[in-house]
């Protein structure tokens, strides 16, 4: 089933969100979840999608990103349940980024290239991964979201003034 997305203004999408029970028996719902999150981001053309941009307050994304790796194409498609970035690092670098929640808006955000994260995965798994690149951009991103904040949080504060008025006023 194909969701709607929270646009920006939403409190929700402020919201640090709240784990999810592994001991509980919602798995069978997460994983429902999980299935209309990837079906939602197919549909959009978008590569990550976080429960907050769907009206979840819980600790869950998303990732499916074709990248190139030499003269092939390679899907990167993961799932983060109650997610902790435990490590950033690398260098910094600038990359143009956008988010379903805030569509038409495409700005240059500084991030490190470099992450070590611990999640459980789609099998419900615990997993602590070291991950580099455009990878841990796309990943930072979604992470962000679970954690109340947005892409246009890493702008200077005039050009984050100029987008949220740009945002209101359409």
């Amino acid at each position: 089933m194909i969701l709607p997305i929270v646009l920006y203004g939403n409190p929700i999408l402020r919201k640090k969100s709240i784990d999810i029970d592994l001991q509980n028996s919602c798995k069978k719902e997460i994983n429902r979840l999980i299935k209309d999150m990837f079906e939602t981001i197919h549909k959009v053309q978008g590569i990550g999608l976080a429960a907050p941009q769907i009206g979840k307050n819980v600790r869950l994304f998303i990732v499916d990103t074709p990248f190139m790796e030499g003269k092939n194409i390679n899907t990167y498609k993961e799932v983060f349940i109650n997610a902790r970035i435990l490590k950033i690092n690398g260098k910094n670098y600038e990359f143009n980024e956008g988010c379903l929640s805030i569509p038409g808006v495409m700005e240059y955000v500084k991030r490190r290239s470099n992450i070590l994260i611990e999640y459980y995965n789609h099998n419900w798994e615990k997993q602590k991964k070291y991950i580099t690149g455009i990878r841990s951009r796309v990943i930072q991103h979604e992470y962000d979201h679970i954690e109340g904040k947005l892409f246009i949080d890493y702008l200077p504060y005039l050009k984050r003034k100029l987008i949220v008025n740009k945002i209101i006023n359409r």
